[in-house]
């Protein structure tokens, strides 16, 4: 006999989203008694705590995160299972993870076609390094995850090759020569936080010209990225494609990498077999721009 319907997840998605009953309440239309009750039952036919009190609001405990984990995954086959049988139209949520730099250059113009042609399926977007979105993905957090080579495809998810980067060294617009910019004493390396692959790239490249360290600074963004070295701070790899959009870019000299450095495949990973029809429509969206 099972502990639990989709009401009973959708109860438990609410309260993870939104920090707290109160506001799971608002989201839901119905008041706060309600879903505490809900939410006690629950919990008594489980034998297991899902939230503990933290604050003012409520957060949920390892078994909470798991079935939260589980919640999402059964409530949008749900919503797929619903669009079938009625008329054929996707629903639900497609969550993805992406690097910076797709986000900014290469995801917006697909995710305007795919929510023209799938006009009821919601997309979340969450960014992060590759090791982070790769992490995600794991824990499915997210359904599918864009990451840069290099990186590790771990047993059970498949891989899809789909754009192609260009990289370049980014410096101070008065650097000429990264042969003196080397013999100049030690450097200070800039990018993300470690477990980005392009930053992977950068100390490659930094180890390979023999060039001294004088220290990493890291930023959440390619427009801090790119700002910090404009004034001289550092150095950093960046794509060329995300250098078009940025104001700061013009204050910037870049430099050509070695051929074995200069391009980098971005990949959609996702879990084998386990494709949503929001994932598979995606994909198909994506083969056709290669």
């Amino acid at each position: 006999m099972r502990n639990f319907d989709l009401d009973d997840l959708s109860i438990v998605q609410a309260v993870v989203t939104h920090g707290g009953i109160a506001r799971a309440a608002q989201a839901l239309h119905r008041v706060p008694s309600n879903i505490t009750t809900r939410i006690k039952q629950l919990e008594a036919r489980l034998g297991l705590a899902l939230f503990v009190r933290r604050g003012r609001g409520v957060a949920p405990t390892e078994a909470g995160r798991l079935l939260m984990s589980y919640a999402e995954r059964l409530l949008r086959l749900a919503d797929e299972t619903e669009s079938a049988l009625r008329d054929g139209r996707l629903l639900g949520t497609l969550r993805i993870g992406a690097l910076e730099s797709a986000a900014g250059s290469r995801l917006p113009q697909l995710l305007t076609r795919y929510n023209r042609a799938n006009p009821a399926v919601r997309i979340e977007l969450v960014t992060g390094t590759t090791e982070e979105l790769t992490g995600r993905l794991i824990r499915h957090d997210v359904e599918a995850s864009f990451v840069a080579e290099p990186f590790h495809a771990a047993p059970g998810l498949a891989t899809q090759p789909v754009f192609e980067e260009e990289l370049v060294l980014v410096t101070a617009a008065h650097i000429r020569s990264l042969d003196s910019l080397v013999h100049s004493g030690n450097i200070t390396l800039i990018g993300f936080a470690s477990g980005c692959s392009y930053r992977r790239l950068l100390e490659q490249w930094q180890s390979e010209r023999g060039a001294g360290v004088a220290g990493v600074l890291e930023f959440a963004s390619y427009p801090a990225i790119v700002a910090c070295v404009a004034a001289g701070t550092g150095v950093a790899i960046v794509p060329r494609s995300i250098l078009a959009g940025l104001h700061a870019a013009q204050s910037v000299r870049t430099h050509e990498l070695p051929s074995h450095l200069s391009h980098s495949r971005t990949h959609l990973i996702w879990h084998e077999k386990q494709e949503s029809l929001a994932l598979q429509s995606f994909r198909q969206l994506l083969a056709a721009d290669d």
